[in-house]
């Protein structure tokens, strides 16, 4: 079995550098979304579900690029450059239509659109790390796209603030979305598409045969899932459908919000596709994307299943820090609860800078702090660490009042961002099968996504049953998930 040649920086650089353009993608999106939606008349109990469409579309398109991904070869474009490319063009085209939204639901259709471009060219950017780079180069090779990462989340984030301090209007009239988001839109889908291109165009991927010789692995291993779905029978399938039906008569039950009612369609869903997966296995039939993502996702290694419920907890924190912030810096730093007014677009602009901040730490963090307590303490302590970092963060919004201050915040966030952004990538990269590696990326970040589902459903019916008027207490909730995950990740073992 050969190695792979060892990469340098610039081979580091351009194969992480279109990363920095998708992120400001997802930072324009994570910071700026809420507020679109409040201008075109969303009242704050109506955010969540607003952003079902976001992470339900992550939990569709991931999987099933990544298992196209690890099965595609388009010769001089390779495997994972022409995701990369589609959901770079698609993105754009999204980012510079999401600010002449004239109405909510055209907005929120095309946060569903945007939402889709992204994953589909972030998903294979984890496999392609992967695929790239040698065993020993797997942790510096994440800490680069981290890097990345929080560079473009930092203009993402920061730019409006920037246009605003250059004179370009940040208010409008009602039910018009501000010059500084729409001109901060059309920047970050240029630089989206540019910085996706420059990966794109510099560099090479391998071939199949090449990453036979590397690998070393036996053609029969893609059909491992396949026969032991076939092996499996159906209990499983109707405890997920039983979970299902739970939740639609728990909405009922307890009065729930509506939009519970698609967590439970989720699982009801799950459980007929492993069904007709089981049925389709254990007839011989030809192996399909279904049976390979359901086999694969039912045959998880353990040390993926217990990665996944780190995850699970950890973007459950993040997706309400993204959710909330806004409305909770505008209400209790600057005194302000109207979208329409000066004073909260003046809290929406400081939360862009927030958010800056935390991801320019992460960009420092992901290069100094994280390898040093690495080679000290291990990969596990090292994410243990970063997650309490994002707990204390979150818990110090209840302490803190002066919108400046709330920068100290930011850092502990920082630290636990760029550990969620490496660590577990890092530890999965050296462990997983790489034939795989993209589907099994994909179906890793379900875990990413299937919390941001959960926030977006349930979190709402929480607040509006005890906590109508008070957002801040959404960072409890925050503060209290992100140390469960921080106790998950005790349990994971690597060798």
């Amino acid at each position: 079995m050969n190695e792979r040649p060892r990469q340098s920086f610039a081979g580091l650089w351009n194969i992480s550098f279109g990363f920095f353009g998708i992120q400001i993608g997802f930072a324009l999106q994570n910071a700026n979304m809420s507020r679109v939606f409040q201008t075109l008349g969303s009242s704050l109990d109506d955010l969540p579900a607003l952003w079902v469409a976001a992470p339900l579309t992550g939990l569709l398109v991931q999987p099933i690029i990544g298992h196209m991904s690890d099965r595609t070869w388009l010769g001089r474009l390779g495997r994972r450059r022409p995701y990369f490319l589609t959901g770079a063009i698609l993105a754009t085209l999204a980012l510079l239509v999401m600010p002449l939204a004239p109405a909510l639901l055209f907005a929120a259709a095309m946060l569903w659109v945007l939402d889709a471009s992204l994953n589909i060219s972030m998903e294979p950017f984890r496999a392609f790390v992967g695929d790239m780079l040698r065993k020993d180069q797997h942790a510096t090779g994440y800490a680069v796209q981290t890097a990345f990462i929080g560079a473009g989340a930092v203009v993402g984030s920061i730019f409006p603030k920037v246009l605003e301090h250059l004179g370009v209007a940040n208010t409008a009239a009602p039910g018009a979305i501000p010059d500084t988001v729409r001109y901060a839109f059309w920047f970050g889908g240029i630089a989206l598409f540019a910085s996706v291109a420059w990966t794109v165009l510099t560099t090479r991927e391998y071939s199949p045969a090449e990453m036979a010789a590397f690998d070393g692995e036996a053609e029969a291993e893609a059909h491992d899932a396949i026969r032991l779905l076939a092996a499996r029978d159906y209990g499983s399938s109707a405890a997920w459908i039983a979970g299902g039906a739970v939740v639609i008569a728990a909405v009922v039950a307890f009065g729930l919000k509506k939009e519970v009612y698609l967590l439970g369609a989720l699982l009801i869903a799950y459980g007929i596709a492993s069904i007709v997966a089981i049925a389709g296995a254990k007839r011989g039939a030809a192996p399909s994307i279904l049976g390979h993502i359901v086999g694969d996702f039912s045959g998880m290694p353990t040390l993926m299943k217990r990665l996944a419920l780190v995850q699970f907890f950890s973007w459950s924190a993040l997706f309400i820090m993204w959710i909330n912030t806004t409305p909770v810096v505008a209400q209790y730093a600057l005194g302000a609860t109207d979208p329409a007014s000066a004073r909260y677009q003046e809290g929406a602009n400081w939360v862009d800078v927030m958010f800056g901040t935390y991801n320019g730490v992460a960009a420092v963090a992901a290069l100094t702090l994280l390898p040093w307590l690495s080679r000290r303490i291990g990969q596990v302590r090292t994410h243990v660490v970063g997650l309490l970092c994002g707990a204390v963060g979150y818990a110090s919004f209840f302490a803190i009042r002066d919108p400046n201050w709330l920068l100290a915040s930011e850092v502990g966030i920082g630290i636990a961002w760029a550990s969620i952004l490496a660590m577990p990538y890092a530890i999965l990269a050296s462990s997983l099968p790489q034939k795989k590696l993209g589907v099994y990326m994909g179906l890793f970040n379900v875990f990413v996504v299937v919390p941001q589902l959960l926030v977006a459903t349930v979190m709402g019916s929480i607040m509006k049953a005890w906590f109508p008027t008070e957002p801040i207490w959404t960072m409890a909730f925050a503060a209290g998930v992100m140390a469960l995950a921080a106790i998950a990740m005790l349990r994971v073992e690597t060798r």
